[in-house]
């Protein structure tokens, strides 16, 4: 199922929740291992708490998209 999140003036599909969903979690995970790799320049507390936001972000698109698949007001 894709719930359309981005889409052009037409309406057509640019960019599936699904796919933003995944990728925001992909951006938190890259983050963490580079700060565990020992990256300088990262800020350990400031990664975590934008990777907690990132998670957050997903989590909401997800669960519309669980809302809408459902039927769900």
């Amino acid at each position: 199922m894709t719930l359309p999140l981005i889409v052009d003036d037409r309406g057509a599909l640019q960019v599936a929740a699904a796919d933003v969903s995944k990728l925001l979690r992909t951006v938190g995970a890259r983050w963490l291992r580079l700060v565990e790799a020992g990256e300088q320049g990262l800020d350990e507390d400031t990664v975590a708490a934008l990777t907690i936001e990132l998670a957050k972000l997903a989590d909401r698109i997800d669960v519309a998209c669980i809302a809408h698949s459902s039927g769900a007001p």
